[in-house]
């Protein structure tokens, strides 16, 4: 069964940075992270598509960072400068080379100010 474990966000003060780390147990057409927050769309963090493009939402691009992490089929989000929005949960989601999507449990982010 294909899985994905995420690790790491948590708590942190406006202006300071996270990390959070998406392993997935086989490797990936794509991977990176979606977030939602209540009376918000679901957005676009970063992801990682076929080795090679990356995309970044709007409203983290020169913000956060995300790239292949050191373990096996798995990435890595930098989260710096955050602000109070945000604060959501994010998903780390994949997708297989079959085109089959995957979304991990996910893991909240809360930034105080």
């Amino acid at each position: 069964q294909v899985q994905l474990v995420e690790s790491g966000g948590s708590w942190a003060q406006a202006g300071g940075s996270l990390n959070l780390s998406c392993v997935a147990s086989e490797p990936m057409w794509s991977m990176g992270w979606y977030r939602e927050a209540p009376g918000r769309e679901r957005e676009l963090v970063a992801r990682i598509i076929n080795d090679r493009r990356i995309d970044y939402g709007d409203s983290v691009q020169g913000r956060f960072t995300i790239s292949k992490g050191a373990a096996r089929n798995s990435v890595l989000l930098r989260m710096n400068n955050l602000n109070p929005q945000d604060t959501a949960k994010y998903f780390c989601v994949a997708r297989l080379f079959t085109n089959a999507e995957i979304w991990g449990q996910g893991t909240l982010v809360t930034v105080s100010s």
